[in-house]
């Protein structure tokens, strides 16, 4: 369920959590364990409910920023306003879990702080990427049942910059949780971290919620190359058959589909811009290695 200075919270499936340490051997091989992993441990202390991990079962999935592993859908959430969405986070996050082949959810949160037309405006890209969507406030309740539902039965990480309202909503749904929340800074924009480590929390009516750290940036996933970065933007793949090139990655190709797209408003001009950013990115990467 969680990890912290070389302790790990286990579940062992009917309730009890027993404190873990690790095995020497994975020290020396340096093998991570994340939460969210299924392990096999030994009782150390059954009175004391210590143990020992000995095994780590092979991971279905893991994100590596938030890292967790194992997870069903991934709920990235981002505020209408204070602080501004930050599209080219959001944009980061979708391919992370897209290459993981993990479900995005998209909520935004504070719908009291922005306008009707602002918020269709920040949906409409996403809508067209194929991306569910639901809008919610925490402040108000406005969304929370709706939400709660969409996480029942599943393991859920929740993503998204601090500050957006992540554990707000996490104490709408579960009340008995109680995490910690944080104002955004005025100063600087943003929101202040106030959940320090990822925990897994069970949700009353089934399934699992991963609270995690905020955070502002992340790398492009490895398993992501710039000959198959289109493929991760599904608002592009009716344009596609227009390409003149087969290998064409819409970048400067003569007669591209998705350029002529842009051009013509089918295809959001934000989304396409920032496309063409992380494709320079990483060719970039693909130069150095």
């Amino acid at each position: 369920m969680k990890g912290v200075g070389g302790f790990y919270t286990v579940d062992d499936g009917a309730g009890i959590l027993w404190e873990c340490r690790l095995r020497g051997r994975f020290r020396r091989e340096k093998q991570d364990v994340l939460p969210g992993d299924l392990v096999l441990f030994d009782l150390v202390d059954e009175t004391a409910q210590k143990g020992v991990v000995e095994e780590i079962l092979p991971r279905k999935n893991r994100l590596v920023r938030p890292t967790v592993a194992n997870v069903d859908q991934s709920l990235v959430v981002m505020a209408a306003d204070y602080p501004q969405p930050d599209l080219w986070l959001l944009d980061r996050l979708l391919l992370m879990i897209l290459a993981e082949e993990i479900e995005p959810l998209l909520c935004w949160n504070k719908e009291d702080l922005a306008g009707i037309g602002e918020l269709n405006e920040y949906q409409k890209p996403y809508e067209a990427a194929g991306v569910n969507q639901l809008v919610t406030c925490a402040l108000s309740g406005l969304g929370v049942s709706q939400l709660g539902e969409k996480l029942a039965g599943r393991t859920t990480v929740l993503a998204g910059p601090s500050g957006v309202g992540k554990s707000s909503l996490l104490n709408q749904i579960e009340p008995d949780i109680l995490l910690k929340t944080g104002e955004v800074s005025d100063k600087l924009g943003r929101g202040r971290h106030t959940t320090r480590h990822v925990e897994w929390i069970p949700l009353t009516q089934g399934g699992w919620v991963a609270d995690t750290p905020g955070f502002s940036q992340l790398v492009m996933p490895e398993t992501i190359s710039s000959a198959d970065l289109a493929l991760y933007y599904s608002e592009f793949e009716p344009f596609l058959e227009n390409c003149r090139f087969r290998s064409c990655i819409h970048e400067q190709e003569e007669d591209c589909g998705i350029s002529q797209a842009v051009r013509e408003g089918l295809v959001d001009e934000g989304r396409y811009q920032r496309y063409l950013v992380f494709l320079r990115e990483l060719k970039e990467r693909e130069k150095r290695y």
